[in-house]
């Protein structure tokens, strides 16, 4: 039985052989985000504007929400 970073190697090589139109359209897989896909663009007069409106309109997973100081590190 091969181990993970055996297979891991042998993918990438079987991947370094694919043309780099063929690396580019595999490469990237689209992820619906809802808020922030469902609007073409946003405009904000400042940071501040940008992560106030991030914490209060984003689902918490999509990792938008300010980091939390008093949590420790896991």
């Amino acid at each position: 039985m091969k181990n993970d970073l055996q297979e891991f190697r042998e993918q990438c090589r079987r991947n370094l052989q694919r043309s780099l139109e063929e690396r580019i359209k595999y490469g990237f897989c689209y992820v619906y985000k809802p808020v922030l896909d469902d609007a073409d663009y946003r405009i904000f007069n400042s940071t501040a504007e940008y992560r106030e409106w991030c914490a209060t309109h984003l689902p918490a997973y999509l990792g938008y929400q300010p980091a939390d100081p008093h949590q420790e590190n896991e």
